[in-house]
């Protein structure tokens, strides 16, 4: 390794989120480099494509000369081991080092100074993970917006158009709920959602686009949208449920996510049903950010 501004081995630590990236190293205590860009070209399903826009990303923000020890990272899309093992694979072409690549939800636990855990994510998308005894990793949810996402923001906006249409159906007259989300995709009145929503190009980012709606309108008393909430909540709480039911040690519960942490009344709704679903879980939002767990991944290889 090149000499650095620091002793001890330079890390690198990378979190591939869906919108930006984050890179951190560190040799010793000493930060080397704190690098955030946005994630275009990032083909987490191509490893050769995605290996090449990692190792770019690494020259560009390292001091001139410097070679990383050992490199980390959580990917983003990232979904299975085989995937994680096949990008980690051309990745080492590229560095005489180490290297690990993970979903980019297990960043969560190792950032919070944790070894063991539930790494769960609730932002555009829900997802959470954790690993059995033996090391072998769980992932449960992250099916997407026209599937799953139950109690991310894309998911919290296709049940509330589901909710507002069974109200319709009723003959109820449109609320709070019905009317923010007319607003909100633009159109002329309640039977124009569905057009709405299956017109989008990129269904995660138009429909998770449109949560505050549904949670302006809980704050303006809908009971429908308050509902669509706790819901939500219950879905995420759900997520931990599983991984328990499958041997994942879920004691503590590390939450983060744009949509969770920024929205009290999910939160809330969340703690109150894994209370119920998991006597004993330990919720916990993440406070600083979620490459310092691929630093502390990327530390554990050296």
């Amino acid at each position: 390794m090149q000499d650095t501004p620091h002793s001890g081995p330079l890390v690198v630590g990378i979190d591939v989120g869906g919108t930006k990236t984050h890179l951190r190293a560190r040799a010793g205590d000493g930060l080397v480099a704190d690098h955030v860009r946005t994630s275009s070209g990032w083909r987490p399903h191509d490893p050769v494509a995605a290996a090449g826009w990692l190792a770019a990303l690494v020259a560009d923000a390292l001091p001139a000369g410097a070679r990383p020890s050992a490199v980390a990272l959580g990917g983003h899309a990232c979904e299975t081991p085989r995937q994680c093992a096949q990008t980690r694979t051309a990745l080492q072409l590229h560095f005489d080092a180490p290297a690990l690549v993970v979903g980019d939800a297990e960043l969560l636990v190792p950032a919070a100074g944790l070894d063991k855990g539930v790494g769960l994510v609730a932002g555009t998308g829900s997802v959470a993970v954790g690993r059995l005894a033996d090391g072998t990793p769980v992932q449960v949810g992250g099916w997407g917006a026209v599937l799953g996402d139950e109690g991310g923001a894309a998911g919290l906006v296709r049940e509330a158009v589901r909710a507002v249409w069974a109200a319709h159906d009723r003959g109820a007259e449109p609320d709070a709920l019905a009317l923010g989300l007319v607003d909100a995709f633009g159109v002329d009145e309640v039977p124009a959602l569905g057009a709405a929503l299956e017109g989008a190009t990129d269904l995660s980012a138009a429909w998770g686009s449109r949560a505050p709606a549904v949670f302006a309108a809980a704050e303006s008393g809908s009971p429908l949208a308050r509902a669509v909430i706790a819901d939500g909540g219950r879905s995420l709480a759900a997520l931990v449920a599983r991984l328990a039911a499958r041997g994942v040690a879920v004691d503590d519960v590390v939450v983060a996510g744009s949509t969770v942490l920024a929205q009290p009344v999910l939160y809330d709704a969340f703690v109150a049903a894994l209370t119920e679903r998991v006597p004993g879980a330990r919720p916990q939002p993440l406070h600083g950010p979620p490459v310092e767990g691929a630093v502390a991944l990327a530390r554990s290889l050296v």
